[in-house]
């Protein structure tokens, strides 16, 4: 795909903030305006196409991590996480290859594409063992100026009955799952342990919120008690994550503007969205498998460095996406401008959402048919956001009749 060069900024107007702050409007020092720049600019941003959330089977994935990693670089991305459950890929670690002829065909592969001086391998009584790679040795077959490896884990701990994931991105050692006395005291334990790795380290790294449908495990209330957590999977491309929600549980959407309704009025800064794969199926494909290639994040970053991203995240100068490019994002003077890049005979609706001040819920606020729009904020706007679905439906959907997607961030309105 194409990355298009644009320029974010962030807002460092203490007073501004020190006011906005005073009035509720919730802001935090990492809003971004966007403004555009000529495609010969050496110091313009760039766009990295990225997804956070992937598996393996260092845990419960079925493809070996090379593999992996050679799919999403072949297919136009940037960086990836390596998230598997309560471990890094560090160590010695051999698997047994499932007897059947697909994973049996799944290990020639990987044994023809890397060969018999990578690939540690024996046979035992008949059953073929594999020693994977770790991190620390693969990710030099990979890297370079346009891809980068970011070390993750999904720290995947519970209370009673309810599954709670969070991932860590760019840990630099494993969490150990906290436990604690509710959804919400388990969350908060492993959010400050990640918080708490970076200020030892000294290395940018942030906890997100994975799939909170998951078997409801997490409510809108649990996440809406939270402090210190800043991103969230608004979509997840697993078929049992439920992003839809059901009749009596709210889709991950709502829930997220539900819980910047709730930030907004404690003055806690916004909650971001993230899309991603959490892929584990790299050999059977359709809505029954959680495969490859369903959501990303596209991030404006001045390199491609797990510090720069991380940043750029940080400051919401990124968009999730299951299939929609945005050409054009500027935030400036209160006026939010979005350009898609529009794909032929594609039609495309712009929706801003948003909650208006002694208001309880999102409305959609204006909506466009069409490539571009522009929506002016006001004071008594407590945040907007932007939606972007096209007519093109997905080519390999997290269910059935799901149209390719974008979201931007949420802004406030600023003095």
């Amino acid at each position: 795909m194409m990355l298009v060069r644009k320029k974010f900024f962030t807002s460092e107007n203490k007073a501004a903030m020190h006011n906005l702050r005073k009035k509720r409007l919730l802001l935090f020092s990492f809003l971004l305006l966007l403004t555009g720049c000529n495609p010969g600019d050496k110091n313009s941003k760039h766009w990295y196409k990225g997804n956070l959330h992937t598996h393996s089977y260092w845990s419960d994935g079925d493809e070996y991590p090379e593999m992996i990693m050679d799919w999403y670089k072949t297919n136009g991305y940037n960086f990836v996480a390596l998230s598997d459950h309560n471990t890094l890929a560090e160590g010695e670690k051999w698997i047994t290859v499932t007897k059947s002829r697909m994973y049996e065909e799944g290990f020639e592969k990987y044994l023809e594409k890397y060969g018999e001086n990578w690939v540690t391998h024996s046979l035992d009584s008949g059953r073929i063992r594999v020693q994977l790679k770790t991190y620390a040795t693969y990710k030099s077959l990979f890297e370079d100026n346009d891809f980068l490896i970011i070390q993750s884990e999904e720290i995947t701990d519970k209370f009673g009955d309810k599954p709670i994931h969070m991932n860590a991105t760019n840990i630099q050692s494993r969490i150990e799952p906290q436990g604690g006395e509710s959804v919400t005291d388990v969350m908060q334990r492993n959010v400050d342990a990640v918080l708490n790795q970076r200020k030892e380290t000294g290395m940018p790294m942030f906890p997100h919120i994975n799939h909170p449908n998951y078997f409801y495990g997490v409510s809108l209330q649990d996440i809406i008690d939270l402090h210190g957590e800043r991103f969230f999977e608004v979509y997840n491309g697993h078929p049992m994550v439920r992003n839809y929600g059901d009749s009596l549980h709210p889709g991950t959407e709502e829930m997220w503007d539900r819980i910047n309704l709730a930030y907004a009025q404690k003055d806690q800064p916004l909650l971001y969205g993230l899309a991603t794969d959490d892929s584990h199926n790299y050999h059977q494909f359709g809505s029954a498998y959680s495969n490859a290639g369903r959501g990303w994040v596209m991030v404006d970053s001045d390199s491609l460095t797990s510090r720069s991203l991380i940043h750029a995240l940080e400051a919401g100068a990124f968009y999730a996406s299951t299939g929609v490019l945005l050409e054009e994002i500027n935030f400036n003077n209160n006026k939010l401008h979005l350009l898609v890049n529009a794909e032929p005979n594609v039609v495309y609706t712009i929706a801003f959402i948003g909650v208006v001040a002694g208001e309880q819920q999102s409305k959609v606020l204006k909506e466009v048919v069409g490539t571009k729009a522009e929506f002016e904020l006001e004071k008594g706007h407590l945040f907007v956001r932007a939606r972007i679905t096209s007519n093109k439906l997905k080519p390999n959907p997290y269910q059935e009749n799901e149209y390719e997607t974008a979201w931007t961030q949420p802004i406030v309105y600023t003095k």
